[in-house]
């Protein structure tokens, strides 16, 4: 398995050697460990994290989650028990677009019994199943935000609180980058990738506003209104 991993990279041989030290203090408790994002992709570089998954026989054991540097790279290890991680797999959130990259490249690092393999084949069973209103609906929330954020974005402009209004349009770029990620089906490695891949990253808040416009009468031609009256607000 970690011939998948390129330990020719600082952060390859960060994460087998933090995958060994896992191994040996936790052996009886953890079911498989295994990288996800560029050690992933193996496109990794200087600046880029090391995302470490430990799958647990069951919730409360092995390692503590922790996000912090470790010799100069940032390692962010996340823990959860088996059956949680395959639940997880199986759910479809308004963050589909940001969460399914983990479930279909995660590489292993120690998995004897196929871990990753069933959180693959869960995930993607769901997508398979999954219909396409249940996008729109999700697609439909984000939008929410999106228009939300822009709209402070344009009254704190108009205040000249200019940082702040960059930080509304950023969150606005990317709830309507997740908008277009959900309607295509189309999902992202980070939120940087999400608003690149979508043309939204250099959007200023006049253009950011015509890309919602349009949002917009497409979730209404799916039958997601963005708008409508009390009633339909417990409807979905």
């Amino acid at each position: 398995m970690r011939d998948e991993i390129d330990t020719t990279s600082p952060r390859g041989r960060l994460a087998v050697r933090l995958g060994d030290v896992i191994q040996h203090r936790w052996s009886a408790v953890v079911r498989a460990i295994g990288v996800h994002g560029s050690l992933a992709h193996g496109d990794d570089h200087d600046g880029s994290d090391v995302n470490l998954l430990v799958v647990t026989y069951r919730p409360g054991v092995g390692p503590k989650p922790a996000l912090r540097r470790v010799e100069g790279t940032l390692v962010d290890l996340e823990v959860v028990d088996g059956d949680e991680g395959l639940r997880r797999a199986r759910e479809l959130t308004s963050r589909w677009p940001l969460e399914a990259d983990r479930y279909v490249t995660t590489r292993p690092l120690h998995d004897p019994k196929g871990w990753f393999g069933e959180l693959r084949d869960a995930h993607l069973a769901r997508l398979a199943e999954a219909r396409p209103a249940e996008f729109s609906t999700l697609a439909r929330h984000n939008w929410a935000l999106a228009s939300a954020a822009h709209t402070r974005a344009v009254r704190l402009a108009q205040w000249y609180e200019t940082d702040a209004a960059l930080v509304m349009i950023a969150e606005a770029r990317l709830h309507a980058a997740l908008v277009a990620g959900l309607l295509t089906r189309t999902y992202f490695r980070s939120a940087a990738d999400a608003v690149r891949r979508t043309g939204v990253a250099g959007a200023d808040i006049q253009e950011l506003g015509a890309v919602l416009e349009d949002q917009s009468g497409e979730l209404a031609a799916r039958g997601r209104p963005v708008d409508g009256n009390l009633a339909e607000l417990f409807e979905g």
